[in-house]
């Protein structure tokens, strides 16, 4: 263990990414980084990729800089920022969460779209909170270590595929406590360190239970969502127009507005569908 944290130290000081524009944030009270921008961006780096994130974080922030700006706007006006970033369910989380934060503050609130990961995240990053989590770049690290520690039973463990987070989440425990380093440092550098080792090509998130392959995109029911949401920030439209627009058959595209609808993202009035207003 010692040995791994004096190559992700090493590797900390002189390769982070010191250009990502949530970690240049200024520090308030107590240490304190802006909890509304942390959200912010790890919302949206929920499966999409740092250096497209980038642009669309400093656009949003841009457009919506304090949680109640957001909260005020409607629904269609956060989309239409978030157009292009993909898995739109999330802007609308988003604006709920600033609503939530708006009536009742951060700490202790439980919002929507955030998991186990994300709000240990944000505790870290915003609050120095030595919280215990995990993601796919920290997976990677662990994982790693495991392969090339030489402990047999483990690298059996990962040829299976099938190394849960849970007998991950005691190593990170035990690598913050001796690393001494400040939680939102620590996280920050093994976040980088696994983005390195993925760049040398040592992918090894495979051997997770937790692995999942992305489907592809094109034909994709996200590609369809996408689609419906586009035109109809456009405009109100009928469900023939949608169909017709879409050039998908009536029984996908209806079943993609009974889920939308069902999400609260868009609604039906005077014979035509439109982004929800609230």
């Amino acid at each position: 263990m010692l040995e791994l944290l004096r190559h992700i130290k090493q590797f900390y000081k002189k390769e982070r990414r010191g250009h990502l524009p949530w970690r240049n944030l200024p520090a308030g009270r107590q240490g304190q980084k802006d909890p509304y921008k942390i959200l912010v961006s790890e919302i949206m780096l929920q499966q999409t990729q740092v250096d497209r994130v980038i642009p669309f974080y400093i656009k949003f922030i841009k457009a919506f800089p304090t949680t109640k700006i957001l909260a005020q706007v409607p629904l269609s006006k956060v989309l239409k920022q978030w157009q292009g970033l993909g898995y739109n369910r999330r802007a609308k989380f988003l604006h709920q969460a600033a609503k939530i934060l708006v009536r009742e503050g951060f700490i202790g609130q439980k919002l929507p779209g955030v998991g186990p990961y994300t709000a240990g995240a944000i505790g870290a990053f915003a609050f120095n909170k030595p919280e215990i989590f995990i993601e796919t770049n920290i997976r990677t690290v662990f994982l790693h270590w495991l392969d090339i520690s030489g402990h047999s039973p483990a690298r059996r463990r990962l040829a299976t595929g099938k190394v849960a987070d849970i007998e991950l989440l005691p190593l990170v425990a035990e690598a913050l406590k001796k690393s001494k380093m400040q939680p939102r440092d620590f996280y920050a550098a093994l976040m980088d360190y696994g983005a390195h080792l993925k760049a040398q090509g040592i992918k090894l998130n495979f051997c997770s239970k937790h692995y999942t392959k992305q489907s592809k995109f094109e034909g994709s029911v996200r590609q369809l969502r996408g689609q419906i949401i586009k035109l109809l920030l456009q405009k109100p439209h009928t469900e023939s127009d949608l169909i017709y627009q879409v050039g998908k058959k009536k029984k996908e595209v209806k079943k993609i507005l009974v889920q939308l609808q069902k999400e609260n993202m868009i609604s039906y009035k005077n014979k035509k569908f439109e982004i929800a207003k609230y």
